[in-house]
Parts: C-alpha cells; structure tokens; sequence
C-alpha cells in the first residue's frame, strides 16, 4: 500500500505538469500581449518544476525514494570536533527544513564543552534518501578555532553515514537475539524539572558486526529500544546491500573503494572560504550558505557522476 500511495503520487504530479504545460501552450498561441507578463510567470515556474523533475529523474536506485535515517558523529579532538558535528546537523536540518522535509531527532549525545558528540535523525518525505546518499563519508572543516585562545587554525573531522529507511523489507531482518548488547541509561536532557530520572534511554550493540545503536527520544524504554531496534535492522540492510554492489563491482572489474570512511568533502573558512567536494570535483566559495543548507548543487554534482560512473 506504501509502494502504491508512492506511485500514485508520482503519476499525480507529472499529470498535472502535463495539464499546466499544455494550458500554458494554448495560452501562447492566442498571442496576447495583456497576458503575457503573467504567462512568462507561468513558464518560469514551469521550468523550475521541469528542472527538478530532471534532477530526481537522475535518483533511480531502488532506495531512492525512501526515507533516510541520518546520523552524525564527532571524530577526535574533543570539543572542536564536536562543535563541527553540531554544525554539520544544523545543516542538514536547515537542508530539510528548505525542502518541507519532516525530520525527526532520535538521538542526540551533547559534547561535553560544546557541540555534539553525536546524533541521529529521520528524513521523511520524498527522495529524502536519493538526495542524502551523496553526504555518507568524512567531512572536513578547516577554520580558526573559537576555542583557542591563541586563534590558531583547526581541522576537525566529523562521519556522517546515511541509510533508505525501508519499513518493508527492514520488518523482515531477523536478529537474534544473542548476538545483541544492550545497555540503558538515563536519558541526557537540559535539567530542571524535565530532568529524566529513570533509564529510559537505549544503547544496543550488535556484536557479529559492531555497529552500535542508541536512542533517547521516545518517551518509555520500551519505545526506545523499539526505534533503535528499526534503525539496527535499517544499517544491516544496508551493510549487506553495500556488500552486494562491491561483489557486482568486483566481477564488473571496477574499481571498489572499500574505505567507506574516506574523506569526500571539505569546508575551508580560513584563510578563505571555500567548500569543496573530493569525489566529483564541484565546489562553492560560499561556505556559509553552503553550511545554512545549500546542498543541492553537491548532490546534484554527486549523482550526474554516480549515473555516468553507472552508464560507463
């Protein structure tokens, strides 16, 4: 039923593309100049919608139009690294924000001077995966530090990993239960009254693979090992995916990096600003919008090579 109300949608807006291009067409051939400041409008917003339909036909992965689970971690150096996480979750949540996403935080980890030490969120809405998929890796940012008293220049690092929540097939992962750790603890909150005195809070290691998963948001335990439990099930998902396209890369004779981790993109703020992505080359001289959420230019970059490197 997800799948067809998805369809649906989609068959929706293109009918309705179809409608207003050709309306817009029969109003040009009448050839009306008292119409044609209004008609340019028309075709203004016709082309930009024309433009974003371009750019998701380029989002054609079996994912790519799911949900996304983002999460974000802190790498070392303490506070400095912590305070670029908190910078790079501001930004993908003024991303979302700019794009009538639904976010929802799962789980967030304060620093212990400032910043995050990491944090995980949901993206609701369509094509949330196929345009987050180009932010999986290490980001670097490069800038004098605010916390060095000396104002000497800091690079920091931050993970941020990124996988399609699919509440289909994620239901059908079978975990057992012996190879799982879990932990609770008191849930980390801004104090007072609202303090959390029970250990609501999840922490759950799988052990066959390492991964770690926590949750704090939900209200009761039981609520959040529920969530953590989906977000566990959505990672092996997309690990055993992962290994499927390198084994397909493998026989194919292309080239695998194995190295997930590997450094994509860099944000320098000092001496100058500039923001450049290692994989596809683009890059931007404004940092700071680039760090209040203009993305689109990055994932578009991200996908026009993903689709050549697919077509080749």
């Amino acid at each position: 039923m997800q799948r067809l109300a998805v369809l649906r949608e989609e068959i929706t807006a293109w009918e309705s593309l179809q409608a207003r291009l050709h309306d817009a067409h029969e109003l040009a051939l009448l050839e009306d100049e008292g119409i044609a400041q209004e008609l340019q409008q028309e075709v203004d917003a016709l082309q930009r919608i024309v433009d974003q339909r371009a750019f998701e036909a380029m989002m054609s992965g079996k994912y790519d139009n799911e949900h996304a689970i983002l999460s974000v971690h802190a790498g070392a150096g303490g506070t400095e690294s912590q305070d670029w996480a908190q910078m790079l979750l501001r930004m993908y949540l003024r991303w979302a924000e700019s794009h009538d996403l639904k976010v929802e935080i799962i789980d967030q980890m304060e620093g212990e001077g400032a910043g995050i030490k990491s944090a995980t969120i949901t993206v609701k809405g369509s094509y949330a995966y196929g345009y987050l998929q180009s932010e999986r890796g290490v980001h670097r940012l490069v800038r004098i530090s605010p916390f060095d008293a000396n104002k000497r220049r800091h690079t920091s690092f931050a993970l941020v990993e990124v996988v399609p929540d699919v509440q289909g097939e994620i239901a059908e992962i079978v975990i057992d239960e012996k190879d799982l750790e879990i932990d609770t603890y008191r849930s980390s909150g801004a104090g007072g009254q609202h303090v959390q005195k029970n250990e609501t809070a999840i922490r759950i290691v799988h052990k066959p693979t390492g991964l770690v998963v926590t949750c704090q948001n939900e209200r009761s335990q039981n609520q959040n090992r529920e969530r953590a439990m989906q977000v566990l099930r959505a990672r092996l998902l997309d690990l055993e995916r992962r290994k499927q396209e390198e084994e397909f890369a493998k026989l194919k004779g292309a080239h695998v990096d194995v190295n997930f981790g590997s450094q994509i993109r860099s944000y320098v703020l000092h001496p100058y600003q500039l923001v450049k992505d290692h994989r596809t080359d683009h890059e931007v001289g404004n940092a700071a919008a680039v760090l209040d959420g203009r993305l689109d230019d990055f994932m578009e970059a991200y996908l026009r090579a993903k689709v050549g490197q697919a077509s080749g």
